[in-house]
């Protein structure tokens, strides 16, 4: 959901990716679902493990796992943001609802702080 707001509302500022700890080996048809309800495209690739990811293209890392990512991470030295999100998975629709709206709440403002910045930037130059 996380990947799919931020590549929705972010488009042109953020490219957005998303791996799990332990991923689902899909993704979960309620995910599809609360997110068609917003109107925002999910791709639907397999979930892919944090084993595989190469940190050093990441300038942000955004951990819902609530767990340490510091011994999976390698190489990677940017800015790391940590959400304390429910997993929806075995529970119903409502549960999924009430994540994604949290996921779209969070990324909205991580959006607009990283909008900010970039115009804080661009004033000192």
């Amino acid at each position: 959901m996380a990947e799919a707001f931020a590549n929705y509302l972010g488009a042109g500022l953020v490219e957005a990716s998303s791996a799990g700890l332990f991923p689902a080996p899909v993704v979960q048809p309620l995910t599809l679902e609360a997110m068609a309800e917003r109107d925002v495209p999910v791709e639907n690739k397999p979930p892919r493990s944090v084993l595989y990811v190469d940190w050093a293209s990441f300038d942000l890392v955004v951990n819902m796992s609530q767990m340490a990512l510091g011994g999976v991470m390698l190489r990677f030295t940017g800015r790391e943001i940590n959400w304390e999100v429910h997993d929806p998975i075995g529970f119903g629709i409502e549960v999924y609802r009430e994540v994604r709206d949290q996921i779209e709440h969070l990324v909205t403002d991580l959006i607009e702080e990283l909008r900010q910045d970039i115009s804080a930037a661009d004033a000192r130059r």
